[in-house]
């Protein structure tokens, strides 16, 4: 993580993402013109963000026209605290759905939900999205909030 900055160290910033089961929340140039933002499960590795959807979702015509994307991870509730960055987003087929099993386990406990079935359905088509950051920000404003803070 060569361009990261703000509150936390490169391990603080992993731990954060390794723990965080938010949705990672994604915006890109939509239709060439207007922007677009959704929410997506995600894993951190290899320096990079992983995320599925289905390959009929609009988002992947939308990075196959432009691949420059920003995207925040950030908790919802108080003291504050998150990564947001920019970087590219490249998009392929997951036939095996291995990825979308990844996050299935992450954020719901398995695979054993009638959502799971729902996206583990042999009709549907599935591709990962990677997004390569290019720059990186943390922030945390627990010392700005000690009176939100879990541990108080």
């Amino acid at each position: 993580m060569d361009r990261l900055a703000g509150a936390w160290n490169e391990a603080e910033t992993e731990a954060f993402l390794d723990s965080s089961t938010v949705p990672l929340r994604l915006s890109c140039h939509a239709n060439g013109e207007s922007l677009w933002m959704l929410s997506l499960w995600f894993l951190y590795r290899d320096d990079a963000f992983w995320c599925a959807t289905s390959a009929n979702a609009d988002i992947v015509d939308y990075l196959a026209d432009d691949e420059h994307v920003a995207f925040e991870i950030s908790t919802n509730d108080p003291p504050y605290k998150g990564v947001r960055g920019n970087g590219a987003a490249t998009v392929e087929a997951d036939p095996e759905k291995a990825l979308l099993r990844e996050l299935l386990a992450r954020y719901l406990g398995g695979t054993d939900s009638d959502l799971a079935d729902r996206l583990l359905s042999p009709e549907r088509e599935e591709v990962t999205i990677r997004i390569d950051p290019n720059r990186l920000y943390t922030w945390d404003f627990s010392d700005r909030m000690p009176e939100a803070s879990p541990n108080e």
